[in-house]
């Protein structure tokens, strides 16, 4: 590549707002960023003596220099943001939250039905949220259940049922389904659940009160306890979970701490005057950033083409323009970000504050049982201290069926979630688990080996010789015979404590004693390994059976396997029906109730 003239290309960069990506010689892109003005924010790399060791030694790497003129300084924000998740960059902060938020559901049907919902919205039904976390979505829906009975189940149940469920029994669901409440005094019950998850609880209760009055008067003391429960619970949830004497406050509260080498968010939602949960998020690539830039950050990656609230509260004074200009365009409503706070609002920051913290060190004390625990295990393996990303293997299948691979990976002192994968392993002999190792590490490695995926340093077997030796020649045949390999053969009565660590030799064996704390890293890097399959397997087998049970059954057709699985609560409640039960469902013949009876017996 031609040497880089950084004097001549700084001449050449013009006054205007923009993105600029610094590469280094082999194309990677190794930083992406915004600016008002190009010409000065890239030239101020090559002009300041104070930049921090990392941000010095990407400049040294610098071998070209990429810019994109923008109309403004928030277009460029956008621009960064879908460059930086794009790219990922390794001198970018970077905060991965790819999941999108999820809600509370109320369905556009003359019988609502309460539901979870992650991902795009339908303007046919109803949104109340988002929340921070699936957890905070379950514990409203149990709330809306006990006070307002709304149903929960699907449609094909709700279409076919006969009579009420258990649900209904336990006082968790009207049950429409069977006639037991009508259309009107439903819908007034999903009216007050809306009311609800808008925040309004005082207008219900209020609502609750008159009816539970009048209900009193006309003598019909047994509605009148009903409401006065739903009122008993609903100033509960009050005292619980409302922070705001604020009427209808909708606020963001994101507080950013900087400890011991790593960064927390955390992130408060209020809705309605209605504390929602929090979640706190750890970013990567995070080195000498203060609390001010990676809070930056934060908002602009958060809340790109997701919904904001219109006042976002922040315990840092930062650059705000640009990301309130950005995000008040993308709401069409004008967005505040407010740092300086008072009163209530100051201590919602305080409470959001203390969270980041608590997360913080509890994260940081993971962090050194986990780097504790891996230079145990290097120690008494006698490995390198650069043995850092560990892959592990397990196989699961039950008598050779829905065969499963699975691969987890442990880096950077934790489980990498992300980069876990799974493989169905087909055209083998059914139970030959050397054939099914053999065939995911030869599709895992060849790729690696061709410079697609990451190195691992170390490779976990959870097997014994047989497939430790089947790994080896595998990683010989791609080449990679220079990764360290180990086995984790199962104890006596399969006991944690008493595994063996199998060498690829064939002869070298370790059993590291029972409350050796390397042995602990290997036991949770294994059964994460185990889990992963084991779902895996499970999933594929269950699809496998429900696709293939019924409708390989002649006679059985769409109509009545759909009246089969509602009349029985699924394909388990068919499997144990005995004859003249299935002979009770529409459709279904003494002699076909037979067939099918056979086919599960």
């Amino acid at each position: 590549m031609q040497q880089f003239d950084i004097k001549n290309y700084l001449d050449n960069i013009p006054n205007l707002p923009g993105v600029y990506r610094m590469l280094n010689e082999t194309g990677e892109v190794l930083y992406v960023g915004k600016a008002k003005d190009l010409k000065k924010r890239v030239t101020s790399y090559f002009q300041k003596s104070d930049l921090s060791p990392r941000i010095s030694l990407m400049v040294k790497k610098i071998a070209q220099i990429e810019t994109t003129v923008t109309r403004s300084e928030s277009e460029a924000l956008v621009l960064e943001n879908n460059l930086i998740k794009a790219l990922a960059p390794r001198y970018n902060i970077l905060f991965r939250d790819d999941k999108s938020y999820p809600y509370v559901m109320l369905t556009g049907h003359v019988f609502p039905r309460l539901g979870f919902h992650r991902g795009a919205l339908d303007k046919k039904n109803h949104y109340f949220g988002p929340f921070p976390n699936a957890w905070a979505v379950r514990q409203s829906m149990q709330l809306l259940q006990k006070v307002f009975r709304i149903r929960t189940c699907e449609d094909s149940v709700f279409s076919n049922r006969s009579r009420p469920c258990l649900l209904h029994q336990i006082k968790r669901c009207t049950a429409p389904c069977v006639g037991l409440i009508d259309a009107t005094a439903y819908q007034n019950d999903i009216k007050n659940a809306q009311l609800f998850l808008e925040g309004k609880e005082s207008e219900v209760i209020s609502t609750l009160n008159s009816k539970m009055q009048t209900a009193a008067e006309h003598m019909q003391y047994e509605e009148a306890a009903m409401y006065r429960d739903q009122i008993q619970a609903l100033g509960t949830i009050q005292e619980k979970q409302f922070v705001s004497s604020e009427k209808q406050s909708d606020a963001d509260i994101v507080a950013c701490i900087v400890q011991s080498g790593l960064i927390c968010v955390n992130l408060v939602m209020i809705r309605g005057g209605r504390h929602l949960g929090d979640k706190s998020f750890f970013p990567i690539n995070a080195e000498d950033y203060d609390a001010a830039a990676a809070l930056e950050a934060f908002l602009s990656q958060h809340y790109l083409n997701r919904p904001v609230p219109s006042l976002i509260l922040v315990n840092e004074n930062i650059d705000k323009m640009a990301i309130e200009s950005l995000l008040s365009e993308q709401a069409n409503r004008k967005i505040q970000i407010k740092s300086n706070l008072t009163g209530e609002r100051r201590v919602w920051l305080t409470m959001a504050t203390e969270n980041a913290r608590i997360a913080l060190e509890q994260r940081v004390n993971q962090k050194v049982t986990q780097e504790a625990r891996l230079e145990a295990l290097q120690n008494a393996l006698a490995f390198p201290s650069t043995v850092q990303r560990i892959e592990c293997f397990d196989i699961s299948h039950t008598m050779g069926e829905a065969t499963i691979a699975s691969c987890v990976v442990y880096d950077r002192f934790a489980m990498q979630n992300g980069e876990y994968r799974r493989y169905n392993i087909t055209g083998i002999t059914p139970g030959d688990d050397y054939a099914a190792m053999r065939d995911v590490l030869n599709r895992r490695y060849k790729k690696i080996a061709a410079g697609d995926g990451k190195m691992p340093d170390l490779i976990l077997i959870d097997g014994g010789k047989g497939q430790i030796s089947i790994a080896k020649s595998v990683l010989e045949e791609v080449g990679l015979s220079d990764i360290y390999l180990i086995g984790v053969a199962k104890g006596e009565a399969r006991k944690p404590g008493l595994e063996q660590l199998i060498f690829p030799d064939g002869e070298k064996t370790l059993q590291l004693p029972k409350d050796h704390i390397g042995l602990h890293l290997i036991q949770q890097i294994r059964d994460e390994a185990h889990r992963f399959a084991i779902s895996g397997h499970r999933a594929k087998r269950g699809k496998a059976r429900t696709n293939s049970s019924l409708e390989q059954i002649g006679g059985v057709g769409a109509k009545r396997r759909q009246k089969l699985l509602a009349r029985f609560g699924g394909l388990s409640g068919v499997k144990t029906a005995s004859v003249d039960d299935l002979a009770q469902v529409e459709g279904i013949s003494h002699q076909l109730a037979e067939k099918i009876y056979q086919e599960f017996h």
